[in-house]
């Protein structure tokens, strides 16, 4: 709300305010790791090695990062990616994808896949299994990371990746108004107005169209119908319905429809994926938070993933929120489910 009004004042654009402001402050030199900036593929990366010997390949984690797909870095994940190579003894890989408006969606989502699939290929140069890969993100970093895993999921020309993770994601824009939502709708750092804010700014669409698409405008009866199966109140778990209540019919708008076509392509609304998709699918590890208004994103997809056989291992942050892991490693200013889920990813790839 600071940024918006210095930006109405005219004195800072409030892009760039939050982007400095997410950027975080540098971390201090590191002695357990090596730590280089490289392009795989063209797209920038961080790796992440541990210094101390090891007698056989280590595990390899691909990073990427949240923040919208229009803020934040690899510096601002910087703590995290550390702490991750150190505590699981596995080399990271931060993928510092170009950010939107400037670089137009789906380029983020097309850099994420170029730099996996290169380091799927040069695994073993960076003393890496390529059999021992994971993909982890948070936010729209975890909306990218379960886009790689559906896109590679086919592929038989390099090696599988072996799990993902998944911190609070991203995964369908067709419904705003699930228990979820209505429960966190002003909920600090990520309000569900704020959700559609942030969306249309990613996809460079007029942000005056959020208040239809927060009603649900935006989706004709056919797609409704269509996705209802997969996207649904009805299939959240009743303990977190407390206090539901189903919004009221909302009137179509074409035009609204007509603008914005990206919100239903699988790359944005990752729940849209057909079953045949879905079950090629690594072992999943999904982190939802009680106080995030994405919470029953993650409660959905995990459905999906079981319902297909692939294997999910979920953990639920009971005082989490959107963007605590964000806070990882700022002493005073980290927050107890900041360290609670990073354990919780460190945990899991410390499995494979």
């Amino acid at each position: 709300d600071q940024a918006k009004t210095l930006n109405w004042l005219g004195i800072v654009e409030e892009l760039t305010l939050t982007r400095l402001i997410t950027d975080g402050v540098p971390a201090c030199p590191d002695s357990q790791l090596f730590i280089k900036d490289l392009h795989f593929d063209g797209v920038p990366v961080r790796i992440y090695l541990p210094r101390e010997p090891s007698a056989s390949k280590r595990r390899g984690v691909i990073f990427i990062h949240g923040g919208c797909g229009i803020f934040a870095s690899i510096r601002s994940y910087e703590r995290i990616c550390r702490y991750i190579a150190r505590k699981s003894d596995s080399v990271v890989v931060s993928v510092g994808y170009h950010l939107a408006p400037e670089h137009k969606y789906p380029a983020q989502t097309l850099e994420c896949l170029s730099a996996t699939v290169h380091f799927l290929k040069t695994a073993e140069s960076f003393g890496v299994d390529p059999a021992r890969i994971i993909v982890c993100g948070d936010s729209i970093g975890g909306t990218f990371t379960a886009s790689v895993c559906q896109e590679l999921g086919q592929r038989t020309d390099i090696p599988k990746i072996c799990a993902q993770v998944l911190v609070y994601p991203f995964l369908q824009a067709l419904n705003f108004n699930l228990p979820s939502h209505q429960k966190n709708a002003a909920v600090a750092f990520l309000s569900r107005e704020r959700t559609v804010h942030f969306v249309l700014k990613y996809l460079n669409k007029d942000c005056s169209l959020k208040e239809p698409i927060l009603a649900g405008s935006h989706v004709p009866e056919s797609i409704d119908l269509k996705y209802k199966k997969w996207i649904n109140a009805d299939l959240i778990p009743d303990v977190f319905k407390v206090g539901y209540k189903p919004p009221l019919p909302t009137l179509f708008l074409p035009q609204v429809h007509e603008e914005v076509q990206e919100l239903f392509e699988p790359w944005v609304s990752l729940l849209l994926a057909e079953d045949a998709v879905v079950c090629g699918l690594p072992d999943t590890c999904i982190v939802t938070c009680e106080h995030d208004v994405l919470r029953d994103e993650g409660l959905l997809y995990k459905k999906r993933l079981e319902d297909n056989n692939v294997r999910v291992t979920w953990h639920h942050v009971g005082k989490g929120f959107h963007c605590a892991l964000g806070f990882f490693g700022y002493g005073i200013f980290s927050f107890p489910s900041s360290s609670t889920i990073i354990d919780h990813v460190v945990n899991f790839i410390k499995c494979y």
